[in-house]
């Protein structure tokens, strides 16, 4: 028989494991949302360059590379 006053250390145990698991889901999942964000802003900057260009009346907005032989 336990007493009241020491809590039992497995669940104690379980607990931290769980905040940890939890903790480390957390930071992937904002780290996924972070590049996701990058990623887009980048695009909006492509596409805003893009449009700029096609709209003062240039041709070669978005020219193609072509590799060296």
């Amino acid at each position: 028989m336990q007493s009241m006053s020491q809590p039992p250390h497995d669940d104690e145990e379980e607990s931290d494991a769980e905040r940890r698991r939890t903790n480390i889901i957390m930071l992937l999942i904002a780290a996924i949302l972070v590049g996701g964000g990058i990623w887009l802003v980048d695009a909006l900057i492509d596409a805003r360059k893009a449009e700029e260009c096609m709209e003062s009346g240039r041709h070669n907005c978005n020219p193609i590379e072509v590799p060296t032989r």
